[in-house]
């Protein structure tokens, strides 16, 4: 079972790579980047590394992912007269 779930968390997490990579929407691209992230939690949970998960869950998709939102939310609030 756990070959299955990992095979199956890197698959996704390439998607949500080449969806980030190749959106031509930065809100798309902000989300697989958040997909992305909470992915590799879930990889390095599998692979019994919880500090490693714990420290991705809070920085990669947390707190990056939050300064990517903030910006965007400001790049299109001067875009609208």
């Amino acid at each position: 079972m756990i070959p299955f779930l990992i095979i199956a968390t890197l698959l996704s997490l390439l998607a949500a790579a080449v969806m980030a990579i190749y959106s031509r929407d930065p809100a798309h691209s902000v989300l697989s980047y958040m997909g992305f992230g909470l992915g590799s939690t879930v990889l390095y949970l599998l692979f019994s590394a919880p500090d490693v998960a714990l420290t991705e869950a809070v920085i990669g998709a947390g707190v990056g992912a939050l300064v990517f939102v903030v910006a965007l939310l400001q790049t299109q609030n001067k875009e609208q007269p």
